[in-house]
């Protein structure tokens, strides 16, 4: 009887659904509060979003914190990595109180921090340094660029963050001309394409264009929208400047290199083929914003360019 009971209670124990095992590592997701227009800037919705797609995926537990920074600093304790997705400049949430105190100290224990579309702007006063140190590049006002364009993305680096990647285009608010750490010491350019010359049609403003950028331009350069960077003592960052239209995350290139670049930070490894998840329509209509009207949620995908 008793050798039974202990093999019903080793049956229940195996078929028991788990919440998390203690050598998962912890992915902290931070989404800020509602901001512009319906179907943009949807951060509650996209961190979702990338839950449901790492959910069940082998040694990770995923958390998402809504509506800015979390109330107890104590789920931020032990986190591999933190993401980011937020409005950013003076509103950053990172910026506020202690906040960047509280990064700190979890990056000097080597944890990683992913910064998705406006989140990788702090202001040049606060948090610029931190976000050089921390994830390798940012955002600089008066020097970097937030034009909407069809960037093609033509070719692709040798980085685990590529992993499963084609080349591909997609229409967003991709900034480009950033502040990257001197010399781009430690930083891997992930997503790189040439701005078309409408990308410089407002004129010179502290997002809008600059002399030093239209020259870049006019000269038809690369310019970095995507990176990944190191730091000395093991850390890992990831800037993602896209995302501002939330049915983009339908598209699986787009949607693949920022979940294999949240893996990257937290240290875990990325398959051979990347992180494959599928979104639909319906997905895409999930936790939205109560902000008035109804967005369009169907991907902007345009046919991917050949390889060179």
């Amino acid at each position: 009887m008793k050798t039974f009971a202990t093999l019903l209670l080793l049956s229940l124990i195996a078929f028991a659904p788990t919440a998390g095992r203690a050598e998962d590592k912890r992915i902290v997701m931070i989404a800020g509060k509602p901001s512009h227009g319906p179907g943009e800037h949807e951060h509650r919705a996209g961190l979702l979003l990338f839950q449901k797609c790492l959910a069940g995926f082998p040694g990770v537990q995923v958390e998402v914190y809504t509506n800015g920074w979390p109330d107890d600093e104590a789920v931020l304790n032990g986190a591999a990595a933190v993401v980011i997705y937020s409005d950013g400049g003076g509103g950053h949430p990172a910026l506020q109180a202690d906040h960047l105190q509280q990064l700190g100290a979890l990056m000097k224990q080597g944890a990683g921090l992913a910064c998705i579309h406006y989140a990788v702007e702090p202001t040049t006063e606060k948090g610029q340094q931190e976000f050089l140190d921390w994830i390798g590049g940012c955002f600089e006002i008066n020097q970097s660029v937030n034009p909407v364009w069809a960037a093609e993305f033509k070719t692709l680096p040798d980085h685990p963050i590529t992993r499963g990647l084609k080349p591909f285009s997609m229409k967003d608010e991709w900034y480009f001309n950033m502040r990257f750490r001197e010399g781009m010491t430690g930083v891997k350019v992930i997503l790189s394409a040439v701005p078309p010359p409408s990308t410089m049609s407002r004129d010179d403003g502290p997002h809008e264009g600059n002399p030093g950028v239209r020259a870049a331009v006019a000269k038809g350069e690369a310019q970095a929208v995507a990176w990944a960077s190191e730091r000395p003592d093991g850390g890992r960052g990831f800037g993602f400047t896209g995302g501002h239209y939330h049915r983009n995350w339908g598209d699986d290139n787009f949607r693949k290199v920022v979940l294999n670049g949240i893996l990257w930070v937290a240290k875990v490894e990325v398959p051979p083929t990347g992180v494959n998840s599928t979104v639909t329509a319906a997905d895409l209509e999930q936790n939205l914003d109560p902000k008035g009207g109804k967005p369009k949620v169907k991907a902007i995908t345009a046919p991917a360019p050949a390889a060179k």
